[in-house]
């Protein structure tokens, strides 16, 4: 009788253990997502989303979009947070006051994300050949990234305004399709994100959609880390050449 309580205590002892370890290993994997995102449990968090920029309504999303922004909710719910949705037509308030997620291109459905790329990401710019024709490009550190009938790119950036706070995270796809694909992007790599930026550091990334025709967006490939070069203005970068070729 008394073996048989030692046993029952030993297995008693061992699962509480194995329970307590799994225990922290997850609270330490949340308070380092929630980090990453700025999010703490019961906080509120924007998704701002482009309207639709072939459709005559003011509040129509896209449907891919609409596929980003629960794919960007989830994050959310994850860290124990919950997100509103905002239009691009709708007041946002400061940045910096909740976390953000951006969703879409700067272009006149998008007025959010052309202010980002303005003020903040000073590095790159977007141009719309021919949107018929779906020419489209974003250039940054002297590269171009266009839209083909096989590849889309997308730029997915974490930042801060001037007075710091809660990040910004922008998703700035060629196409809606694209925007999905950096969302699903994040969702997936955020624990590696978060390892190679920490909590507090800005990046900037590249992203290619391979055959999205053909593939949706399960071929999505990381193309370039371009932080230094999308935080830098264009007269900077080229002054900094400039000044290395005279040297």
């Amino acid at each position: 009788m008394g073996d048989l309580l030692i046993n029952l205590l030993a297995s008693i002892i061992a699962g509480t253990s194995v329970w307590l370890a799994g225990f922290l290993v997850r609270r330490r994997r949340l308070n380092r997502e929630r980090a990453f995102f700025g999010l703490t449990a019961g906080a509120s968090c924007l998704l701002v989303v482009s309207r639709h920029a072939s459709s005559p309504r003011e509040f129509s999303v896209h449907r891919r979009d609409v596929a980003a922004l629960v794919e960007l909710a989830t994050i959310a719910r994850e860290c124990g947070a919950h997100a509103d949705r905002v239009g691009e037509n709708q007041p946002t308030g400061e940045i910096g006051r909740l976390t953000e997620f951006c969703v879409g291109g700067p272009g006149e459905a998008s007025p959010r994300s052309a202010t980002h790329v303005r003020t903040i990401l000073r590095g790159v710019r977007y141009a719309v050949f021919d949107e018929e024709a779906r020419r489209m490009s974003f250039t940054v550190g002297g590269v171009e990234y266009a839209l083909t009938p096989e590849t889309s790119h997308v730029l997915l950036a974490r930042f801060w305004g001037p007075a710091g706070g809660h990040p910004v995270f922008f998703l700035g796809g060629l196409t809606a399709g694209s925007n999905l694909a950096a969302a699903r992007y994040l969702a997936a790599n955020h624990p590696e994100l978060g390892r190679r930026y920490g909590a507090d550091r800005p990046f900037a990334l590249v992203l290619r959609i391979v055959e999205p025709a053909a593939y949706g967006t399960d071929f999505t490939e990381l193309v370039a880390d371009v932080s230094d070069e999308a935080f830098t203005t264009v007269t900077q970068t080229a002054e900094s050449s400039g000044s290395a070729a005279a040297g």
